[in-house]
C-alpha cells in the first residue's frame, strides 16, 4: 500500500529557506522499523508520520535519520501545514497526541501557532566543561529537558563558531543550543543548534530549542512576545509568545515536494 508523502519548508518565508521536513500520512499502522528505516531514507532533520485517531485529532511521531525524539517543532509547523494546504482539514485547530502529551496548531494569520510546553534552563555546574568542548568562553551555561543551553557574548561569536562535533557528541545532552542577542534590531535573539548525538550536525531551524530559549530571553529582555532568528546556512524565523506554563511558537511553511512512497 503506497502513502503520501510530503517536503515542506519550516519556518520559512520563501522557498529553500528554514529547516524541511518530510511528512508522511499512514492508512495504517506500522511498526518502528518502518518508520525509522522511511526517516532515514528522506535523510532529513525529522520525518514526521501522522495518523488519524479522532475528529481534529492524529497520532504525531517523530524519526530523525538515527532516532525517535520527544519533540520536535518544525516537523509538527509542517505536519499543521500539510493538513491544512495539502489534505484540506478544515479544523480550525488540530491537536496532536506525542510522546510530549498534547500538542496543538492553529491558524494565526499568515502563519500557524504552535502550543508547546516551556522548557526554561537551569545553571548547570559543568559550564567549564561545555565551554571547552565548544572552544568558547560562555556566560552562562543551562540545561532545559534535553538540551544545553550555552550563551554567548556577540551574535558574531554565535555566527562564526564551528564546533568539533564529535566533542559535542561526548556532551550529555540531545543537543546544543548556542545564543546571544542579535545584533539586528527586528531580531531579539539569535541561536544555532548542534545535535550530533542525534544524526543531525547543525540543524537548520529548530522549534522545540525555542522552548527553552523563549523563557530565558523573555527573562533577560523582560518580554513576552520575541523574535528568534536561527542562523544556520539556510536561517530561519521563529516567533515566541510566552504563555506561563506554555509557549506559543509562530512561523511559516512552504510545500516543496509530494508524492507517494511505494513500499
Amino acid at each position: 500500500m503506497s502513502q503520501e508523502i510530503f517536503v515542506v519548508d519550516a519556518f520559512a518565508d520563501e522557498a529553500f529557506s528554514g529547516n524541511p521536513a518530510a511528512v508522511c500520512m499512514l492508512e495504517q499502522d506500522r511498526d518502528d522499523e518502518w518508520l525509522q528505516d522511511i526517516a532515514a531514507e528522506m535523510n532529513l532533520s525529522e520525518t514526521a508520520f501522522l495518523m488519524a485517531r479522532g475528529a481534529g485529532e492524529w497520532e504525531l511521531r517523530w524519526f530523525t535519520p538515527k532516532i525517535e525524539v520527544d519533540l520536535c517543532g518544525h516537523a509538527t509547523l509542517a505536519s499543521a501545514h500539510v493538513l491544512w494546504q495539502e489534505i484540506g482539514v478544515s479544523f480550525d485547530t488540530l491537536r496532536f497526541h506525542t510522546r510530549s502529551g498534547w500538542l496543538a496548531a492553529s491558524r494565526s494569520g499568515e502563519s500557524i501557532g504552535l502550543d508547546f510546553p516551556v522548557d526554561p534552563p537551569t545553571a548547570v555546574s559543568d559550564s567549564g566543561l561545555v565551554s571547552e568542548t565548544l572552544d568558547i568562553e560562555a556566560e552562562y551555561v543551562g540545561r532545559g529537558r534535553d538540551d544545553l543551553l550555552v550563551v554567548l557574548k556577540n551574535a558574531s561569536d554565535v555566527k562564526a563558531l564551528k564546533p568539533d562535533l564529535n566533542r559535542v557528541a561526548t556532551l550529555e545532552a540531545r543537543g546544543v543550543i548556542v545564543t546571544a542577542r542579535s545584533d539586528v534590531p527586528r531580531y531579539d535573539f539569535i541561536s544555532r543548534f548542534f545535535s550530533p548525538r542525534a544524526g543531525i550536525p547543525e540543524d537548520p531551524v529548530t522549534g522545540s530549542a525555542h522552548c527553552t530559549l523563549g523563557p530565558y530571553w523573555g527573562k533577560r529582555l523582560g518580554k513576552s512576545m520575541l523574535r528568534g532568528f536561527q542562523a544556520s546556512a539556510r536561517g530561519g524565523v521563529v516567533g515566541v509568545q510566552l504563555l506561563g506554563e506554555r509557549v506559543q511558537l509562530l512561523g511559516r511553511a512552504i510545500t516543496i515536494l509530494k508524492g507517494r512512497l511505494l513500499v
